[in-house]
């Protein structure tokens, strides 16, 4: 009788369970059972590790072999349990020494030749094992550079079983020649890519398609510009109304451009849910721009909010997670769809409940709304000649639900670009001055927050906000009248706050003044008072 153990790592969403994958070999009729609660993807793996094993030298024991996945209780999926299925199977027929293997942690899948093919998901599966303790991982050697991100973890990157064995009895490692003529596309990597998901689904930068998109090319829209410039600061969400071709999508396009990189920690949040979304780029294991995700106006809510069949997968809003979430022709979105989002606006995560488990999903993003102001778009244009009916427009702009638009502290008004502004100036801020700006807003944010969990101004609790950080004062008289008067609600006096902190480290003041929270509920009411502009930095 042989037994042997090796562990691999279970994906539940974003989130790793280690498993052990344990080997018995008993006297017997040969066969071949695999136990643990696996999928179908998982059974199959019985028939890929014989032939692996084969395929590679190594001799397939001729006697009852039951393999199982502890603990049972949590689904298995996917064919990234391979690689230790096979080790374990070769420590308990005493091909590789059990011992090496115990405390080694193996993912990967195994074509029939034996060679090791990637799998998503490498970066949340490795930073599990490590926060489980362990040290030591073996994983296909394209994923390797994904799997070194995770600190204090030794990775060995193999591309054939044949060299796993090798290392495991010191003997000599063998190198495997690509199987492809140089400059042909590595078939092997199309296991990182999830058909149906797109590289532009949810990445920015140089494989997202917003790089080189410069804030200097809008033409006009100072106020807009302002409010993208605060709403990139503080983290603030952002609504843009107005006609057709004022310039809505070309400055929510703009908004990643003038948000600061991401941190270690935040490029590696980012980054896992890439990974098992499959739509992280191969040869750019980490992602350190913030994303950009514009998911058209006919998504479902599962493509919203995450879902699909079995385990929930990312939606949109968690693609977006740490980046933009822009909805353009919001109105046109189902409102049930639009409703979803209002856990995610003040959790920062979602949670998606299906037969298979329960999964949270990050979702700490920066939605961008874009809206008509009616179904025909030329409602607020004097002499465009907008034949909707009063009842159409009240119907059109009730899609967009008041609890939705309360999560909302930024409202701008997008004026159609004038003759002036179109040829008669030259261009605006370039996005790296302003995103200089945010930068420092954001430095000085932090600095005040230094001791607190929270790093951003939208992130701070209202009640903090009253009692810790108050502004000057006398400032917070003009929105305790709107308050009153039924203009704002208790949350949209929170937001005020927020957004007034926001304004006074733009303009590198120590707590916000009367002008400040003047600018603040312009920015969150669209009623024009004067003060963005009289506040404004920049041309």
């Amino acid at each position: 009788m042989g037994f042997a153990r090796a562990c691999s790592v279970a994906l539940v969403g974003v989130d790793g369970v280690v498993v052990e994958v344990q080997a018995d070999l008993e006297p017997g009729v040969a066969a071949f059972t695999l136990v643990g609660l696996p999928d179908k993807t998982l059974v199959e793996s019985r028939d890929r590790v014989r032939a692996a094993v084969v395929n590679s030298g190594a001799a397939w024991p001729q006697k009852k072999l039951t393999v199982g996945l502890s603990p049972a209780s949590v689904p298995k999926s996917g064919a990234g349990f391979d690689l230790a299925v096979a080790a374990a199977v070769l420590g308990a027929a005493e091909v590789v020494d059990p011992g090496a293997i115990a405390d080694l942690v193996l993912i990967g899948e195994l074509g029939l030749d034996g060679r090791v093919r990637p799998v998503r998901g490498i970066l949340p599966a490795v930073l599990a094992a490590a926060e489980a303790g362990y040290r030591q991982v073996v994983v296909p050697q394209q994923c390797a550079a994904e799997a070194t991100l995770v600190p204090d973890v030794s990775v060995l990157g193999v591309r054939s079983l044949r060299q796993l064995i090798a290392v495991l009895t010191d003997g000599v490692v063998p190198e495997e020649d690509p199987p492809d003529p140089p400059g042909r596309p590595d078939p092997m990597l199309a296991g990182l890519v999830l058909p149906g998901a797109g590289l532009g689904t949810g990445l920015a930068g140089p494989s997202g398609g917003w790089d080189g998109l410069e804030l200097a090319d809008v033409a006009g829209q100072r106020p807009a510009r302002r409010g993208l410039e605060v709403a990139a600061a503080g983290g603030h969400h952002l609504m843009l109304s107005g006609p057709p071709g004022a310039g809505k999508t070309l400055l929510a396009e703009r908004l990643p451009g003038i948000m600061p990189p991401l941190t270690q920690q935040e490029s590696l949040e980012v980054t896992a849910v890439h990974s098992v979304a499959g739509i992280l780029p191969p040869g750019e294991p980490l992602v350190t721009v913030p994303p950009y995700c514009a998911p058209h106006h006919s998504a479902t809510m599962q493509a919203l909010v995450g879902g699909g069949s079995g385990l929930p997968r990312p939606g949109a809003v968690s693609l977006a997670h740490k980046g933009v979430l822009f909805l353009d022709e919001a109105p046109e979105f189902r409102p049930q769809v639009l409703d979803a989002l209002r856990q995610p606006l003040e959790s920062g995560h979602i949670v998606v409940a299906r037969a298979a488990g329960v999964v949270r999903l990050p979702a700490r993003f920066l939605m961008v709304l874009a809206a008509n102001p009616c179904p025909c778009g030329r409602h607020t244009l004097l002499g465009a000649g907008c034949d909707c009916a009063p009842s159409s427009i009240r119907r059109y702009q009730a899609r967009l639900s008041g609890p939705l638009l309360d999560r909302v502290d930024l409202r701008i008004e997008v004026e159609p670009v004038s003759r002036s502004d179109l040829l008669g100036h030259g261009p605006g801020e370039s996005s790296a001055t302003v995103a200089e700006r945010v930068v420092e807003a954001r430095a000085r944010a932090a600095h005040r927050l230094g001791d607190t969990p929270w790093r951003i101004n939208s992130e701070v609790p209202g009640r903090e906000l009253r009692t810790r950080w108050q502004p000057a004062p006398g400032a917070l008289a003009q929105a305790e009248r709107d308050l009153e008067r039924g203009l704002l609600t208790a949350r949209g006096l929170d937001r005020v706050l927020r957004v007034a902190w926001t304004v006074a480290d733009l303009r590198g003041r120590d707590r916000p003044d009367a002008l400040d929270v003047a600018v603040a509920l312009e920015l969150r009411t669209g009623i024009a008072r004067g003060a963005t502009l009289a506040a404004g930095a920049g041309p």
